[in-house]
């Protein structure tokens, strides 16, 4: 079963991140890589890895390391000091198709007739069983259940009858839908690419003589790198020290834009800024309309650790509601960990938290999450806060009710699923047993982003900017 239907914590699943660096002066990268990885943790802990050749060795020779778990727990000094090259890739994982095995690991690697490719991809295709059928049949083996190694095979079978890569890349970009940003090494180049529509993130730095692709600008900020400018949707960027920062916008169209609102509301960190817009602002606007949109009389408001602060916090600024700590999490558990059996499953989420008896006794308390999928961890969090004495729970949620699911690279699960699905908010109130309970209005989701950008809210609306496929596939590929 997919990952997709295996999340018992009742949260999103985060996607993945991608990072890649090229540096003109010849140092080894991996060690930079791995802090550009730590810094983007938190978009995936099932696996990393990374991938580095040097530019003036023998080509095509690559050396990698992947494995499943964290990036601090999969390399060591060791490891990396053996990992020499000026050129490289890297990747944190959550697996949205495809099952958690160390083959699934990212980058890829590919070695073909015109040398060797190394690919990072963060997102999901809508029509990646039908390019990989077409593959099989003619003759392509598979070593992984992802749809990224369907995006890196087209690229390695188009290279072969284009005069470089970045012309490869451009024409599997006329064939593969969906959801991707891509970090691709080839021997002497580093390539970024992202989907028309513009679904994730991808942005460009500069440090000294390197330059960097990545998922997000914290990711920048962590190696002390420069930030640039955005890729654009549709943008393919080519890096090389001859002609520098590239632009091919060949494959950028009319096409309806949909950046994932969601990272705004949970994935990203809060202190990158994406596509122009601060992260962290975008979440203090979620909480100042909730507060406008669902006010309720309370002695403090409070998040739910670590995406709901900042939006509590705006409510708060908003409501002039006093804002407080009510949880303590646990700093050594990520958002995945290995949970208990069926029969303990209530301790799952005390294992990750703990309410803060003098923060909430006697107070009524507004709580701020960022989402409610299954609603089995808001009941938990809400009955812990009123075991710790709160007299009133009142759940404020910083986005809309889930109604759809997600094709596009985030695990919102099948309609039957969803809490929301086939319920009205009094009933959802009732099975979490809240007070009260709001949602961020649908239309607040642009105003949050300032009307910048076209966004994807298909999870909230079933109004997707690219066609979802005719069946749930999600997960159909696992090993």
């Amino acid at each position: 079963m997919s990952n997709y239907f295996c999340n018992e914590t009742d949260k999103i699943g985060e996607e993945c991140g991608v990072f890649g660096i090229y540096d003109f002066d010849g140092g080894d990268v991996a060690p930079t890589i791995y802090y550009g990885l730590l810094s983007l943790q938190h978009r995936g802990q099932e696996s990393c890895g990374i991938a580095v050749s040097e530019t003036n060795g023998p080509k095509g020779k690559v050396t990698s390391h992947k494995d499943m778990g964290l990036v601090n727990e999969a390399f060591d000094h060791e490891i990396l000091s053996g990992m020499h090259g000026d050129i490289g890739v890297g990747h944190v994982r959550y697996s949205t198709a495809g099952s958690s095995t160390r083959e699934n690991a990212q980058p890829l690697v590919l070695n073909y007739v015109k040398g060797t490719l190394a690919m990072a991809h963060n997102g999901n295709l809508v029509n990646a069983p039908q390019l990989r059928e077409e593959l099989a049949y003619t003759g392509a083996i598979f070593q992984t259940t992802i749809d990224s190694e369907v995006i890196a095979y087209h690229i390695a079978r188009e290279r072969l009858n284009t005069p470089n890569v970045e012309g490869a890349v451009a024409n599997a970009m006329k064939k593969i839908k969906g959801a991707y940003s891509l970090v691709i090494m080839s021997p002497r180049k580093l390539i970024g690419a992202r989907d028309p529509n513009g679904f994730r993130p991808l942005v460009i730095g500069k440090r000294d003589n390197a330059y960097i692709l990545a998922s997000e600008t914290c990711a920048l900020d962590t190696i002390g790198a420069e930030f640039i400018r955005n890729v654009e949707p549709g943008e393919i960027v080519t890096i090389s020290p001859e002609k520098g920062i590239e632009s091919n916008m060949q494959m950028a169209s009319s096409v309806k834009h949909g950046h994932c609102i969601f990272e705004y509301i949970y994935f990203a960190r809060p202190d990158s800024i994406l596509d122009g817009v601060s992260v962290y602002e975008s979440r203090i606007k979620a909480g100042r309309f909730l507060a406008k949109d669902s006010p309720v009389e309370a002695d403090v408001v409070v998040g739910v650790p670590e995406s709901g602060n900042v939006a509590a916090l705006g409510y708060s600024m908003e409501s002039g509601i006093p804002y407080g700590q009510a949880f303590v999490k646990n700093q050594y558990i990520g958002r995945t960990f290995i949970k208990p059996g069926q029969k303990s499953r209530e301790s799952s989420v005390q294992v990750k938290l703990n309410a803060l008896k003098n923060a909430v006794d006697g107070k009524r308390v507004i709580m701020i999450d960022d989402s409610i999928v299954r609603g089995t961890t808001s009941d938990r969090i809400v009955r812990m806060l009123r075991d710790a004495g709160a007299t009133e729970v009142h759940m404020r949620v910083s986005s809309p009710p889930f109604l759809w699911p997600c094709y596009f690279g985030t695990d919102v699960p099948a309609r039957e699923q969803l809490i929301a699905y086939n319920r009205s908010i009094d009933e959802i109130c009732k099975i979490i047993g809240a007070d009260s309970l709001g949602y961020l209005r649908e239309e607040r989701l642009s105003e949050i982003v300032d009307n910048k950008f076209e966004i994807c809210k298909g999870c909230f609306t079933g109004d997707y900017p690219v066609a979802p496929p005719d069946e749930d596939i999600r997960g159909e590929f696992e090993a």
